[in-house]
């Protein structure tokens, strides 16, 4: 994805990975006992300004180094990436929906509901029926939270 966006964009275009992915992915390269408490620590960290985010990230990393390295390096992996909502200091209440891919992920997945049975796709017909299903699902759109701060 990054790359994709390099090559439109630019390298220097800001990229916020989604929160809720890195914590998955982190907890479960861990057994049951150590979930809780990193989730806690990462979360914690999430609240942290960038340098100090990306430091406490760094030592919980290094924490979990010794025993579950798999989970040390999903840590590490796209760290900064993690904390550009925090680096380009983004009011607070836009974080809950910024820091995620949710607001991405939604409207894909209600396309995705509307148009699986469809099953012969004509030249030109994808345009359409994914049009159509984000023009019935843009019905369903919510505020997000923190609008007023955009």
């Amino acid at each position: 994805m990054r790359t994709a966006i390099n090559a439109v964009f630019g390298a220097e275009t800001p990229v916020q990975r989604c929160r809720n992915h890195k914590l998955r992915n982190v907890l479960g390269r861990l057994p049951c006992e150590q979930q809780v408490q990193t989730a806690s620590l990462m979360r914690a960290a999430w609240k942290m300004n960038q340098k100090e985010g990306t430091a406490k990230f760094h030592q919980i990393a290094t924490w979990l180094e010794h025993d579950y390295p798999d989970a040390a390096a999903a840590l590490r992996e796209g760290l900064e990436e993690c904390f550009t909502i925090n680096r380009l200091a983004i009011p607070r209440s836009l974080h809950r929906c910024l820091a995620t891919s949710n607001i991405v992920d939604n409207p894909h997945s209600g396309v995705r509901d509307r148009t699986r049975r469809v099953c012969r796709w004509r030249a030109g017909m994808a345009a359409r029926w994914s049009a159509t299903a984000f023009l019935e699902i843009e019905k369903s759109f919510r505020k997000i939270m923190g609008y007023r701060d955009l």
